[in-house]
């Protein structure tokens, strides 16, 4: 259960199937715990959420890396190494 809660699912799989051949939801995915200001001021909770799902992203070589959330990609990004975009900001350099 990605985004059911919000009735995002379809509308992100819609933009994920436009702009690229595969998408990958790594082994782990869950909450960031970015959670507002707390990312920044405790990076230890971002990196603790995400230990397995950074691991998963590490292991392998992506074309992008997206979010959907501001504070996601940047605790996101943190702990990866790997730049994370908006999905919209994704959408909007696919199509130019």
């Amino acid at each position: 259960m990605r985004n059911a809660a919000l009735g995002l699912d379809t509308a992100i799989d819609r933009i994920t199937a436009a702009i690229a051949d595969q998408v990958v939801v790594p082994d782990g995915w869950q909450c960031c715990a970015f959670a507002g200001d707390r990312g920044l001021l405790h990076p230890e909770l971002t990196a603790s959420a995400t230990r397995e799902e950074a691991a998963a992203v590490r292991a392998e070589e992506f074309a992008a890396h997206a979010s959907v959330n501001r504070t996601c990609e940047l605790g996101l990004t943190r702990t990866t190494g790997k730049p994370y975009h908006h999905l919209l900001e994704l959408l909007d350099q696919a199509t130019f």
